[in-house]
Order: C-alpha cells, then structure tokens, then sequence
C-alpha cells in the first residue's frame, strides 16, 4: 500500500548589491508586471514610478534606456512613454542621474514613467519593455 506525498517547490531568490556601486528599486518587484490604467474622464494612463536605492563610492552614475525612446505598443501603432529618473528624462544617451557627492554615501531617487495622451482611435492592448542601464562613471583625478 503506498502513502500518500505532499510536495511544495519554494523559489527564493536574494539580490544583494555591492558596497561600492548599486542602483535598484526598493520593491524588488517593482518592474514586473507594471499596469498603466486607462481613466475614462481624462483619457489619460496612469503613471507609474518607482524608489531606487543608489550608491557609487568611486564616482557619479548615469543612466539611459538601452534602447532610446520607450512606448507602448500594439504591433502597428505606439504611444509614446518618458521616463525620467528624478528631473532628469532618459533616452539613449547616458545623463548623469547622481553627482560624485552624492551617490558616495548613497542616495534614492524616484523613477516617473509617463505615458502620452492616446489618441481617440489607440484602444486595444499595449505592451512595452524598456530597460534603464545605470552606469558606474569613475572619478576622474586631476594630476
């Protein structure tokens, strides 16, 4: 006679940053699944933003999207998104988000993305992926 087996798979994952340089949200689920609700009176999407933790003890740090511009899209149309990491907008290029003074001790910064007003005719579902690269920017020393 066999015994009746129970089993449960428990997937457990730690993220833990060097002491020199890091740049991550402070809800490590923040970037999954991320919803930008439709509001019916103002036409508009919601936005979504996000804390991030950043510390580089041997410089500043600057960020860009890996791939330019952002936009949600549907396969044949794209609304256009800004994400922007504290005042500064992202695109392609790398700006610098924390200066040397700052990003020493460590610092945290929120991530804004905005999406553009759809249009009438933009209904349906839209999708995107951007990804934000944080760059660890040495100090430069003067001779």
């Amino acid at each position: 006679m066999a015994a009746n087996d129970a089993s449960t798979v428990i997937n457990i994952r730690a993220d833990i940053p060097t002491k020199q340089f890091h740049a991550q949200p402070l809800d490590p689920n923040f970037g999954r699944n991320e919803v930008m609700s439709y509001n019916t009176v103002t036409g508009e999407l919601s936005q979504l933003s996000a804390v991030f933790t950043m510390k580089n003890t041997g410089g500043s740090i600057d960020a860009s999207l890996q791939d330019g511009p952002a936009a949600l899209t549907n396969g044949t149309d794209s609304i256009p998104l800004t994400i922007s990491m504290g005042t500064v907008v992202l695109d392609g290029t790398p700006k610098e988000v924390a200066a040397d003074a700052e990003s020493n001790p460590g610092l945290q910064k929120t991530l804004v993305i905005k999406a553009a007003k759809p249009s009438d005719t933009q209904t349906g579902l839209y999708n995107a992926v951007a990804t934000v690269i944080f760059d660890n920017v040495p100090r430069t020393v003067t001779p």
